[in-house]
């Protein structure tokens, strides 16, 4: 926010502001007049003049749509010259996110995000976390042949997760933990062996990565949550099927920093409670 000035000081940051404006726009007085559809001796006035009178909303916003800025920046309301409409276009962004095994703009939110907390809430277990065996149980019928590529995507990115200096906190609903040993839902017809492998494989996960990659299940009888990824400062990723949502302004990262932080301290199963809760499940749904 910016701090309040008094008129004099305001219209000398006016006056800089519109002839630094005019000068990266290459926009003469003249030009600028026509634009503006005022006398050039107006604009010449409004660059020279020394006083603490600014001008009309008109020519303010005239001289703003003429050079590609915002109202505010010229009256030194907003540090941010872009318009609203360049703001908006900049803080949010829609990309396509098809079924696919390897997905190149989320790898590259991740390494933007290198050395930054990443907090994720996945659609399901997340693709770099599974066994070779689910992999191809979950891609195959859809992708064909593919399937090797989502395991070696999925090694790529662990393998990445083990060097990056990077926190991952993810947090999932408990009821997908069970639908999955319980081969249910989503998870019907998932044979045994392949769940029991990917619950040990969690297990070991955990213990390898454990404290940078922290794991939490929360209720979702209490809580909701789309599928987001929080990377950082930097951006928050809702995930809408067939699109992804990024949103860059600060505003929006704090609030999906406050849903993510909320979902980890309501939590029905902590992170250190993990492990107890995975054997738990193995022993009552997959014994031996």
């Amino acid at each position: 926010m910016m701090e309040n000035i008094d008129k004099r000081a305001r219209a000398t940051l006016f006056r800089d502001r519109l002839a630094r404006a005019m000068e990266q726009t290459g926009t003469s007085q003249s030009a600028l007049a026509r634009q503006t559809q005022v006398d050039r001796s107006t604009i010449s006035q409004l660059l020279s003049g020394d006083g603490a009178r600014l001008p009309n909303a008109h020519v303010v916003g005239g001289c703003a749509a003429a050079l590609g800025v915002s109202a505010d920046w010229l009256l030194g309301l907003s540090d941010r010259p872009e318009s609203a409409t360049d703001l908006l276009a900049n803080s949010l962004s829609l990309t396509e996110a098809p079924r696919a095994l390897v997905d190149e703009q989320i790898f590259a939110w991740h390494r933007e995000a290198a050395g930054y907390k990443i907090r994720h809430v996945p659609a399901g277990l997340p693709d770099m976390l599974k066994t070779q065996e689910m992999l191809r149980w979950e891609y195959a019928p859809h992708l064909g042949r593919t399937a090797e590529q989502a395991i070696n995507a999925s090694a790529d990115r662990l393998d990445w997760m083990r060097r990056s200096t990077s926190d991952y906190e993810i947090a999932l609903p408990l009821y997908e933990l069970s639908s999955f040993v319980e081969a249910t839902g989503y998870y019907a017809d998932l044979p045994a062996a392949i769940r029991a492998g990917q619950i040990d494989h969690l297990l070991r996960l955990n213990d390898t990565l454990y404290p940078r990659l922290r794991f939490y299940l929360y209720d979702a009888r209490r809580l909701f949550s789309a599928p987001v990824t929080v990377f950082g400062p930097l951006l928050a990723v809702l995930y809408l099927g067939r699109n992804y949502v990024a949103f860059r302004d600060t505003v929006r990262i704090a609030a999906f920093t406050d849903h993510f932080d909320h979902l980890v301290r309501e939590a029905a199963v902590s992170a250190r409670d993990l492990p107890t809760h995975l054997r738990a499940l193995r022993q009552a749904h997959m014994p031996g």
